[in-house]
């Protein structure tokens, strides 16, 4: 599919979108104004509430901190998941010994992990970049493993029969080939880190957005929490708006069809 056909089909799909969000909203307001306490979050109440919050001192500094605790634990997540996911989708050894303990890893509920995190880290910014890191690693661990498996053969014999270094074959073969998968990992990575973060600071009540949502829920200021709700969204939604860019970019032969967000 040709790059003009895709603007095409991204905006054909953009007034679908739009009516579908009026028609949430609307049914949104409608239904909590009939039913709901007066203190629920409606939509226009979260508009009318978005002014005061994004000036709060608290609101701006836990984004911050939320958020930097994210990136620094996704830097720890993907270079640790990264040289992990290559040695076992190279090896067929490490495979075996491990892919099920990482599968069953991918699989554990973090909440199940908080309260060993909490004793061993305490109540700290320390037990949140683990809980972080134990969210993300094995997104980009799985994805990375299965994106170095998928390497033809074929181009590994070629550089063998070449004599290329095993070092050169690693960077120049089976990374590339890897990494459309690293990028798929980092996306999901990347909402489970912020879904991680947020867990740990209302487990553990340490200063972040995850700390200003519970503050603000328990005591009834129901639409600042959603403020807050809808920036954690907005920065999942735009860091999968920048991943599908850099697709796009930088790998223009992936699936190219099949990026139309």
């Amino acid at each position: 599919m040709s790059v003009a056909a895709i603007d095409q089909a991204r905006g054909s799909a953009f007034l679908p979108r739009l009516y579908a969000g009026v028609g949430i909203l609307a049914f949104w307001e409608i239904v909590v104004r009939a039913f709901a306490p007066a203190y629920v979050a409606t939509p226009i109440g979260i508009a009318l509430a978005v002014p005061h919050v994004i000036t709060d001192r608290a609101f701006l500094l836990g984004g911050a901190i939320t958020l930097a605790a994210v990136a620094e634990g996704l830097v720890i997540a993907l270079a640790f998941g990264t040289v992990l996911g290559l040695i076992i989708g190279q090896s067929k050894l490490a495979d075996r010994a491990l892919r099920q303990y990482i599968n069953a890893g991918y699989t554990l509920p973090m909440i199940v992990v908080l309260p060993l995190v909490s004793l061993w880290f305490g109540y700290t910014g320390g037990a949140r970049l683990a809980t972080i890191v134990f969210a993300a690693v094995f997104s980009i661990t799985v994805n990375v493993a299965d994106g170095a498996r998928s390497v033809p053969q074929e181009y590994l014999e070629v550089a063998r029969s070449f004599r290329s270094r095993s070092w050169r074959a690693l960077f120049e073969i089976v990374l590339p080939a890897a990494t459309p998968y690293f990028l798929a990992g980092l996306r999901l990575a990347a909402g489970r880190a912020l879904i991680g973060a947020v867990v740990a600071e209302f487990f553990t009540a340490i200063p972040g957005l995850g700390y200003f949502i519970l503050y603000n829920s328990r005591t009834f200021h129901h639409n600042e929490a959603f403020v807050a709700v809808l920036l954690l969204a907005a920065f999942g939604v735009g860091f999968d708006v920048l991943v599908n860019w850099i697709t796009r970019r930088y790998l223009p032969w992936y699936r190219r069809d099949e990026i139309t967000g």
